[in-house]
């Protein structure tokens, strides 16, 4: 279903809670909404935060197939805490082969060209059949991340993923807010974080970074800052 701007609440809960946003989200979509987890901080948040408002919300994972064993564990420590089903998608198996024999298994060191072909072939196409279903989704995306993510909106239309309504209730929210929500509720999270991993992403893609950094400079270091992004969000 493609929806407009007209169709959605006026202020875009800018000013409002992540849980009244995510209520709001709930409420409104029903079975049509799905929750998008790498299980970084954000997504965790927004895991304990829906489980205390519904039990029926699907929740979806995309398993590369180059995630950390720590990533791993993480899934079923969240798995078996709120007794959810994490629905798992892989990439097409002839898509990575035929990627990995004509550009090698880690192509992405080659150019930001063939980076962007990988997590085309492992993140973005297993991403979309799953959103063809939906009429919203909700994400960990937050402003404060990096200099491709300041203009968040809490609410949006997804014109890249059918028009469907993407909600990110976390926006606003500093990573100091999202540390004091886990230790508050005793959220599980991945250990990666106490090395130095404040953002987590595929193994040979990801590493630790000072504290000072901007969270997402360990994503792809090799990279300009203005590119990193895998296309699962781009810019409306």
């Amino acid at each position: 279903m493609v929806f407009s701007m007209d169709e959605l609440p006026a202020g875009g809960f800018e000013d409002d809670s992540p849980q009244d946003c995510l209520k709001w989200a709930l409420d409104r979509f029903g079975q049509r909404i799905g929750l998008a987890s790498s299980f970084g901080l954000e997504d965790v948040v927004l895991i304990d935060m829906a489980m205390s408002m519904t039990n029926k919300l699907t929740v979806f994972t995309l398993d590369t197939g180059r995630l950390h064993q720590e990533t791993y564990d993480l899934m079923d420590r969240i798995r078996n805490r709120y007794g959810i089903k994490i629905e798992t998608l892989f990439p097409d198996a002839a898509e990575v082969e035929n990627m990995v024999t004509n550009h090698g298994i880690n192509l992405f060191y080659d150019s930001v060209e063939k980076r962007r072909l990988c997590c085309g072939v492992r993140k973005v196409k297993p991403l979309r059949r799953i959103l063809s279903s939906l009429d919203a989704w909700v994400v960990g995306l937050r402003r404060n991340q990096n200099v491709t993510r300041t203009g968040v909106r809490k609410v949006s239309i997804d014109h890249a993923n059918y028009g469907i309504v993407k909600i990110s209730p976390l926006a606003s929210w500093s990573e100091e807010q999202l540390h004091q929500y886990i230790a508050d509720n005793k959220v599980p999270s991945n250990k990666l974080h106490s090395q130095g991993f404040p953002s987590i992403g595929c193994e040979p893609c990801t590493r630790p970074v000072e504290s000072s950094a901007d969270p997402r400079s360990g994503r792809w270091w090799w990279e300009n800052s203005d590119t990193k992004e895998c296309g699962l969000h781009p810019k409306s």
